[in-house]
């Protein structure tokens, strides 16, 4: 079985530490960027990138802006990807499937959540 190659995308490098920490125990490949906008080069290549997951909430471009202009990408229009948010409001999970999300967690992650949501890809 290959492995699933992730993309995270977060503002705080603390967050994708922890990401990665537990994504590669779990036998994921992980490729990590620290904005939306270096994320749209990485995802304009030809790189092979399975699942992504974005922070909602980076300056700049913040994930809302950030998904539809991925999806809008030729070789990214199935994208999977997962919203990540650390806040958690009421309709917060609607608004990020709304702006193209495929699927939405918050923070702290639950890892065994990730995990079923991931299991999509």
């Amino acid at each position: 079985m290959n492995k699933k190659r992730l993309l995270i995308i977060d503002d705080d490098s603390r967050n994708i530490f922890a990401l990665e920490h537990t994504l590669r125990a779990k036998s994921f490949d992980c490729l990590s960027c620290l904005s939306a906008e270096e994320a749209l080069r990485i995802l304009s290549s030809d790189e092979v990138i399975d699942g992504i997951l974005i922070d909602m909430m980076m300056p700049e471009m913040d994930g809302y802006d950030a998904i539809p202009l991925i999806k809008a990408l030729p070789n990214r229009r199935s994208a999977f990807i997962v919203a990540v948010t650390a806040q958690a409001m009421i309709g917060d999970k609607e608004k990020c499937l709304e702006a193209g999300a495929d699927a939405y967690i918050s923070k702290p992650v639950d890892v065994d959540k990730l995990l079923l949501i991931l299991g999509k890809i």
